[in-house]
């Protein structure tokens, strides 16, 4: 039986890089960070150069076209297996998108299709659940629409802030995007994860 190399991945960021922080902590035989890439100065940033990870950012201008293709010539350069949106807040365009189809995965603070978008941690309170959770899935066109990879659900406990469930939230989308990482194959140039 032969070894297979570890899956390539280029991360991008907009925050405290606290999602980054466990794939940086967990990456080894499985997966390996190339590249983080933030669209702003953010704190992920200074958590992959602590881990020895290169960094670059992308800053988003005026036009989005333009902002996209920097984006996707940044990426490029590093040849990854896999890009990984993690908790990065912008949307990606047509230019990015389709030179990393079927390589793109995000995480999300919900049990998609429920409560996609921006606040879906707010959004989940709001309309009562009592369970809620987080997804790992595909990007694709459209906000929070790709094809689902992993869930885990999470209970909304009685007296729960929005600031305590999404903490709790956020401790289980970090163990669930390590594990999907560590499934990670590729096969005809997407990414799979038996």
């Amino acid at each position: 039986m032969t070894e297979r190399a570890a899956i390539q991945a280029a991360v991008l960021v907009s925050g405290s890089g606290t999602l980054l922080q466990a794939i940086l902590d967990n990456q080894g035989e499985s997966y390996t960070v190339a590249l983080v890439v933030a669209d702003q100065q953010c704190t992920a940033l200074q958590r992959a150069e602590n881990a020895g990870v290169p960094t670059e950012t992308i800053a988003f201008g005026g036009n989005r076209r333009a902002w996209n293709e920097r984006l996707r010539d940044a990426v490029a350069a590093v040849s990854p297996d896999i890009v990984v949106s993690a908790g990065f807040m912008r949307i990606l365009g047509p230019e990015f998108l389709e030179r990393f189809e079927g390589r793109l995965i995000n995480t999300h603070p919900a049990l998609l299709p429920a409560f996609p978008g921006a606040h879906a941690v707010r959004d989940a309170m709001a309309y009562g659940v009592k369970v809620t959770g987080t997804t790992v899935h595909y990007i694709d066109e459209g906000v929070d629409t790709g094809e689902i990879i992993a869930q885990k659900a999470v209970e909304v406990l009685d007296g729960d802030t929005q600031e305590q469930l999404h903490e709790r939230i956020k401790q289980h989308e970090r163990a669930l995007i390590v594990d999907v990482l560590r499934r990670a194959t590729i096969n005809d140039g997407k990414v799979t994860f038996p």
